[in-house]
C-alpha cells in the first residue's frame, strides 16, 4: 500500500473533529441527559472518572478511525462527497457493531441510536474533512 497519497494532517484534524461532534452530541442540550440515564451513570459518576484515560483513549482510537478512513480514501476519485459517504457508510458498520453488543447488554433502543447516531455522524464528518483536504 502507498501511504504518500494520505494527507495525515487532514486525518488528524479528521480524528479531532470527533471530539467537536461528541461534546456537542453528548451534551446536555442535545443527548447528554437521556445518554446518562440510559446508561445508568450519574453526574457523580461522570466527574469521577479518570478524564485523562478516557480523553486520551478516545483520542488515539478517533485518530486511528480517521487514519484507516483516510487509507480507505487514498484513491484518486476522492472527494469531499465520496469522503462523506465512505465516513457514513463506516459509520453504519460501527452502528451496527455497537447495536450488537448493546442489544447482548440489554441497553435501551434509545442508547443504541444516541450511541450509534454519534458514530455515523462522527464518520460521516471524518470522511468529509479527509475527502475534502486531498
Amino acid at each position: 500500500m502507498d501511504f504518500s497519497h494520505i494527507n495525515w494532517l487532514a486525518a488528524v484534524a479528521a480524528g479531532l473533529s470527533a471530539f467537536l461532534v461528541g461534546g456537542i452530541w453528548y451534551s446536555k442540550a442535545l443527548f447528554g441527559s437521556a445518554w446518562m440515564t440510559d446508561s445508568n451513570l450519574t453526574t457523580e459518576q461522570i466527574q469521577a472518572g479518570n478524564k485523562g484515560k478516557i480523553f486520551g483513549f478516545t483520542a488515539v482510537f478517533s485518530l486511528i478511525m480517521a487514519a484507516n478512513l483516510a487509507i480507505f480514501l487514498s484513491g484518486a476519485k476522492t472527494d469531499v462527497a465520496w469522503g462523506a459517504e465512505a465516513g457514513f457508510l463506516a459509520g453504519i458498520w460501527t452502528f451496527s457493531a455497537i447495536a450488537i453488543h448493546s442489544l447482548f447488554e440489554l441497553k435501551s433502543w434509545r442508547l443504541i441510536f444516541i450511541n450509534g447516531g454519534y458514530s455515523i455522524v462522527s464518520l460521516t464528518l471524518m470522511g468529509a474533512i479527509i475527502g475534502l483536504w486531498r
